[in-house]
């Protein structure tokens, strides 16, 4: 039988161990749909909430937990202090931190695995080849932890911490303690002032709105400046 497979005792011919390059090829192929169905996962959780008066109105702690999706994935479009807010007036502080918690700790390993994904895309290596970038990449080496626990404890945006981990290859376990020692203090005292104080749905509905339009503020203003002085401008 040279040059042929040998058959096996119910005449068919052996399966071959997948070779090394087969085994990582249908390793990307599974990160890939990791990675997709991680993003489509928030992007429904997104629409939902929008769509759905009655989840927006729920005391559940199950939408608490899966709020912290697309209000921490990347960068986030609605805010999560309002919705903490809202809960702390229905259940204790400690209660509302721990679920929040375990919801952003989930959100942010979704949020390392997709960046870490994208990070071997052309446009991010030319990204992280950047001299401005890797000037960043230095300095936050200096003292990442210390430079994580203080974004992730004050109001400094987060996001930007989101993308520098993975471009500086800290470790997901270090970048997940950091967060639970920074969170936690951040979210206990949210809960405690929205225990204590609780608002009315109409003013949590205000700040909710408040926090979404004001990042765009200084592109509206200077886009109304443009409009402005184009007239005079021409004339």
């Amino acid at each position: 039988m040279s040059g042929r497979a040998k058959l096996n005792g119910s005449g068919e011919a052996p399966r071959l161990a997948p070779t090394p390059n087969e085994q990582i090829s249908r390793l990307k192929t599974l990160r890939k749909y990791a990675v997709f169905t991680e993003i489509l996962l928030v992007v429904v959780l997104l629409i939902l909430w929008f769509g759905s008066a009655g989840l927006r109105k729920s005391k559940s702690l199950w939408v608490l937990f899966f709020y912290n999706f697309p209000s921490m994935f990347l960068i986030p479009v609605v805010p999560h202090e309002p919705v903490f807010l809202y809960f702390s007036k229905f259940y204790k502080p400690l209660t509302v931190t721990l679920v929040a918690l375990f919801g952003t700790l989930a959100t942010e390993f979704i949020n390392y695995h997709v960046f870490s994904f994208f990070k071997e895309t052309k446009p991010l290596q030319n990204v992280q080849n950047a001299g401005f970038v890797k000037k960043l990449i230095a300095l936050f080496n200096k003292a990442p932890f210390l430079a994580l626990w203080v974004a992730g404890f004050t109001p400094i945006p987060f996001y930007p911490f989101r993308f520098l981990v993975v471009l500086a290859g800290y470790p997901l376990v270090k970048y997940l303690l950091s967060i639970a020692l920074s969170r936690t203090p951040r979210f206990f005292l949210f809960a405690l002032f929205g225990h204590k104080v609780p608002l009315p749905d109409y003013a949590l509905a205000l700040l909710f709105l408040a926090l979404i339009l004001t990042p765009s503020l200084p592109m509206a203003l200077k886009k109304l400046r443009s409009l402005k002085n184009g007239p005079s401008q021409q004339a």
